[in-house]
């Protein structure tokens, strides 16, 4: 079936690790469009965090917060928080060991602790603002994903979570956790079922771990050149590196541009 419309996740995929769009990237997404296929973010971001890309790339749509918060033009169209009472239980083990954690609302994002070294470090790398502090905000409003701070070998403390909970490490000092069965194939499915499009017509690229199963539940999954090892078995096609015409060649194998495109193909980066 005719591919309808394409997903994109942001760090390391539309985004280098600089945090800055790649010319030909912004090209490439423009062509996209003028041809009919529409772009869509999908990142384990929140929509605050999104503003300055959607607005360069033109992208009106996106499925945030790893699948649990879904905007398709404007119109919330799905939403998967974190029930209460486990959150209850995140925070309960969190403070037991002292660990950092940040509450990602749709609108807004609070910490737990007013000053956390990893929660700094982890945060601060996606050039985005600090979060607030609040440490009763998972009380007063829906969490649809949590950061968590701690280092790899402590992530067995969580063990008797993981039944209700997901955890996915996005960086040394964090992890995002959602609730369980949640991910951006979910949040993807639910945009999916709102256009009548089936999976089928949909092609996503990714380099990250939570990017599993969106390349595996669309009709073609695409794992940058710099993914994450552990993605590339999820992918159909691994295509370059973000600064080396990732995002273009991987349309182009998708037969969503014209491989002449990839010849002339220039790079560079434009500042997000």
């Amino acid at each position: 079936m005719k591919c309808k419309i394409v997903f994109f996740d942001i760090d390391g995929t539309l985004v280098n690790e600089q945090k800055d769009i790649p010319q030909d990237t912004v090209e490439a997404i423009r062509e996209l469009k003028a041809s009919g296929v529409e772009p869509v973010v999908a990142t384990g971001r929140a929509p605050y965090f999104i503003g300055p890309i959607l607005e360069k790339l033109g992208i009106e749509s996106y499925v945030c917060l790893n699948g649990g918060y879904v905007v398709y033009k404007g119109e919330p169209i799905y939403r998967f928080a974190i029930a209460r009472d486990i959150m209850g239980k995140l925070v309960d083990k969190a403070e037991e060991h002292g660990h950092g954690l940040v509450y990602e609302g749709a609108e807004a994002y609070y910490a737990n602790q007013e000053t956390n070294t990893f929660m700094t470090d982890s945060v601060l790398s996606l050039k985005v603002n600090p979060p607030g502090y609040d440490p009763e905000f998972w009380q007063k409003e829906d969490v649809y994903q949590t950061f968590l701070h701690c280092e790899a070998q402590e992530e067995t403390l969580y063990e008797s979570l993981k039944d209700e909970l997901t955890f996915i490490r996005w960086h040394e000092c964090a992890m995002d956790v959602l609730p369980k069965g949640g991910s951006k194939a979910k949040g993807i499915e639910a945009m999916l079922n709102k256009l009548g499009y089936d999976a089928s017509q949909a092609v996503a690229f990714g380099d990250g771990l939570n990017d599993k199963e969106m390349l595996e539940y669309v009709g073609f999954g695409i794992a940058m050149g710099n993914s994450h090892p552990d993605l590339l078995p999820y992918a159909d096609y691994v295509t370059a590196h973000v600064d080396d015409s990732g995002i273009r060649r991987g349309l182009v194998k998708a037969e969503l541009l014209p491989a002449k495109a990839v010849a002339a193909a220039h790079r560079g980066a434009g500042a997000v």
